[in-house]
């Protein structure tokens, strides 16, 4: 079983929602599209599901051209940020009015009612009404509607975006173990870098309509292929700094460092350098560590974290630095970064050379 977008584009109005793109997704895999507000992910989706057709490509499902075919027409269930349930009816009837739909038994529907309440951990809950449930477990009876459907394909667009801190985390721990078990191809949507990497599986990267990479969560996250891929899988976006490789050294403006021996068969040239918020340190961690002596504008306290927004010869960086840091706007602020951590991207913004902690990885 399996899901091909080939060269499928879609234009609304004059305005390109999805440049040309191809996608492969396999039976029982885990697919996340991750980018920011606006990238394409729901519209990628609505191809996906048959919602819209695209202006070109085609869509093939299990070696079938479906392009045409309505969503009605096809094994598809979809989870949305807004999750729904029939305020009047129980969870067991929530649960079952997929299958009432398409003529199940009463004994089919019944054993996969509560197979799957089972699995969702809903089974004391089924003659409750969704206004009595907790936002999480209306949230799982919404997925556990999906689930029931046996769809091939579960598309599942930010699904867990309305919810508290709390209900996020026990959702997150609980999805991948869940569609393990399903089998289906499973697609999720997000905005978070921490989600993707939480739910593992596959991650494909969404920037202005075009998927910029797609591949193993891991290998995405640790060897972005781009300037653009490594921006959108950063929380905060990675910071950049224009260097210039002169045989061992790379200058920039303020300083200059060792090229790290990775980058040692690059051509001498121009180079944007780039690295994660949390690789910068207010104190040199390593022998090696480069020193920046950047201007602090202001900082955000998360409790356990604090975010410093920098600026350094006029590039604007963020750090994320652990503890309570009680900082002056205004003030310099000298930061530090080990050299392992840097990647090198060239002029076109594709990976030139990958940071030498992620080669190690």
């Amino acid at each position: 079983m399996s899901l091909i977008l080939k060269n499928v584009s879609k234009t609304v109005g004059g305005q390109t929602h999805i440049h040309p793109t191809d996608l492969t997704l396999e039976k029982g895999t885990m697919n996340v599209l991750l980018g920011p507000t606006s990238a394409g992910k729901t519209s990628l989706m609505r191809l996906m599901a048959g919602l819209d057709v695209p202006n070109t490509g085609q869509v093939i499902w299990n070696g079938e051209d479906v392009t045409g075919m309505r969503v009605q027409d096809r094994k598809v269930a979809m989870v949305y940020q807004q999750f729904i349930n029939y305020p009047s009816m129980t969870v067991y009837d929530n649960i079952a009015s997929p299958m009432k739909l398409v003529g199940k038994s009463k004994d089919e529907i019944d054993r996969a009612v509560r197979e799957t309440a089972e699995l969702m951990q809903l089974t004391p809950m089924l003659d409750r009404k969704p206004l009595e449930l907790s936002g999480g477990q209306q949230q799982r009876c919404a997925l556990a509607r999906a689930l029931v459907k046996n769809a091939g394909l579960v598309l599942l667009d930010e699904p867990l975006a309305n919810l508290d801190y709390k209900l996020r985390e026990e959702l997150r721990a609980e999805i991948p173990r869940i569609f393990e078990r399903a089998g289906s191809i499973f697609v999720y949507a997000t905005t978070e870098p921490e989600e993707a990497l939480l739910l593992g599986g596959n991650t494909a990267t969404l920037w202005e309509g075009r998927v910029t990479q797609f591949g193993l969560t891991p290998s995405v996250y640790r060897r972005p292929e781009n300037a653009t891929t490594a921006r959108v899988f950063s929380d905060p976006p990675m910071n950049f700094l224009s260097m210039t490789k002169a045989g061992s050294t790379l200058r920039f403006d303020g300083g200059e460092m060792p090229a790290p021996a990775t980058m040692a068969s690059l051509k001498d040239g121009e180079y944007t350098a780039g690295f994660r918020p949390n690789h910068l340190t207010l104190a040199a961690q390593t022998p090696g560590a480069i020193g920046f002596d950047a201007k602090l504008n202001v900082t955000e306290i998360t409790g356990s974290e604090t975010f410093i927004h920098l600026d350094y010869h006029g590039a604007k960086w963020v750090g994320l630095v652990h503890g309570i840091q009680h900082l002056k706007p205004g003030q310099p602020l000298p930061v530090y970064l080990d050299p392992a951590h840097i990647y090198l991207f060239d002029a076109n913004g594709a990976l030139a050379s990958a940071a030498p902690y992620a080669e190690a990885a």
